[in-house]
């Protein structure tokens, strides 16, 4: 596998990001990162903050690289943040900037759930931003993510703070199943699809060979803890999600997380060809702890 040129990844304070500029260091792939915030810098890598993602700063600094892999977005809203500004428009630039820097390539993270027929504000935007990039006439691969787990994701630094208080929430029955996959796999998967025809004009369910539902998953996660596991009454959640700004869950978690979205791994592991990690032993190994 051939990199012939520089890879730009936008959003690189991001969990995701973190864990693919580190990997793509490891592999001598040089590497431009942009960040609205201060970030400690790999090996070949050239760093840019800029809070507007401004073009006069960027353009000149990224022109003609291989790839930009977008990871900017946002999955709560607030008065001076909404979805629409920073998934849909965020992407709407990146992708004119692209075009001005004449990148061939565009990979972007949008979510598992994502489609022309939902109702979800947040799925709506990364729709948007999906179609932007499919109709810029660019190469590009866009995956649709279940959870991404590793050590230091919020999801599971989410978990781990429930630990140490002693309980952890289920919001209703927990019985709905999610599709987590390994940082491990994504970095590799991400890293194929700059190069790999295969990945050429493709939206791909970003999912691990595994479904499991939240009970289980937050059960094998505390094992061997003195964690206490709480089921909460649905209305309960949503309106502690609404009135209360310090809430465990937002609305969107909670839609994404009931939403029990399903996607197809086959299709990946025939695409990528790789010998994914079991999140589920990953789990009862505590490697995610």
């Amino acid at each position: 596998m051939v990199i012939k040129n520089q890879i730009v990844i936008t959003g690189a304070n991001g969990f995701v990001a973190r864990h693919l500029r580190k990997y793509f260091s490891q592999n001598n792939i040089k590497l431009i990162s942009i960040a609205r915030k201060n970030f400690t810098k790999f090996k070949n890598e050239t760093k840019i903050i800029t809070k507007s993602y401004d073009e006069k700063t960027i353009l000149p600094k990224i022109k003609n690289s291989q790839a930009l892999i977008h990871l900017v977005g946002t999955g709560n809203q607030t008065v001076e943040t909404n979805y629409e500004l920073v998934n849909t428009e965020y992407t709407k630039h990146i992708v004119n900037l692209c075009k001005k820097a004449r990148i061939k390539k565009i990979i972007y993270a949008s979510g598992l759930g994502v489609s022309a027929n939902t109702p979800l504000a947040y799925f709506i935007s990364k729709y948007k931003a999906e179609r932007s990039i499919v109709s810029s006439g660019i190469d590009y691969t866009i995956f649709r993510p279940s959870y991404i787990v590793g050590k230091d994701d919020l999801f599971t630094k989410f978990l781990k703070k429930q630990i140490k208080i002693g309980k952890i929430e289920i919001p209703g029955s927990g019985l709905y199943s999610i599709q987590p996959i390994f940082i491990n796999d994504v970095v590799q998967i991400f890293l194929q699809s700059l190069t790999n025809k295969k990945f050429h004009n493709k939206i791909l369910d970003l999912v691990g060979p595994e479904e499991i539902t939240f009970e289980k998953y937050v059960k094998l996660f505390s094992k061997g803890t003195k964690t206490k596991i709480k089921k909460i009454n649905l209305e309960t959640a949503y309106y502690d999600a609404i009135t209360n700004p310090k809430s465990n869950f937002g609305v969107d978690d909670l839609n994404i997380l009931i939403g029990n979205f399903k996607g197809n791994h086959k299709i990946l592991r025939k695409i990528s060809k790789l010998d994914f990690y079991s999140v589920i032993e990953l789990l009862k190994s505590g490697s995610l702890l």
